[in-house]
């Protein structure tokens, strides 16, 4: 998979380990920045992130900020990004299993190194359950998701 990954001036410390998780998971990166520490507004990074996976060109998206629910609030503005911050590894992965989460949000401030590669990882290897010959449930909760996406976005 193509991985966008984005992060702000929080997050910057963050982004290298989470980048060499996803490479060797066996995935590729697209490094939407920051490429420095100093400070940035985190929803710009949120909306180059989303723009990838809503083009395709990425096809899940990691967000990098101080708590991670800025980025989080950024990204989930955009139609068809489903973002969720995850502080813990079973959020991540049940985050896609059920509910086709397409972009991680993680706090560098909330949490270590450790636990990020882990979180990263229960996130990259997890599908959604909802698919072709998945559990009718997840799609079913899923479509009225888009619904309420279709109804209440500009």
């Amino acid at each position: 998979m193509k991985i966008a990954l984005g992060c702000d001036h929080a997050g910057f410390p963050y982004k290298n380990i989470a980048m060499e998780v996803i490479q060797n998971l066996g995935h590729s990166v697209v490094d939407m920045g920051t490429m420095y520490e100093d400070p940035v507004d985190y929803p710009d990074y949120a909306t180059k992130v989303g723009r990838k996976v809503q083009e395709g060109i990425a096809e899940r998206g990691i967000l990098i900020c101080g708590s991670g629910i800025g980025v989080c609030i950024a990204a989930n503005k955009m139609k068809g990004i489903y973002a969720g911050t995850c502080h813990d590894t079973y959020s991540a992965r049940q985050g896609v299993e059920h509910d086709a989460m397409n972009v991680l949000c993680v706090g560098a401030r909330i949490i270590g190194a450790e636990p990020m590669k882990e979180i990263i990882c229960a996130f990259l290897k997890a599908r959604f359950m909802g698919g072709e010959k998945g559990e009718e449930r997840h799609a079913r909760r899923v479509a009225k998701i888009k619904e309420i996406e279709s109804e209440y976005s500009a």
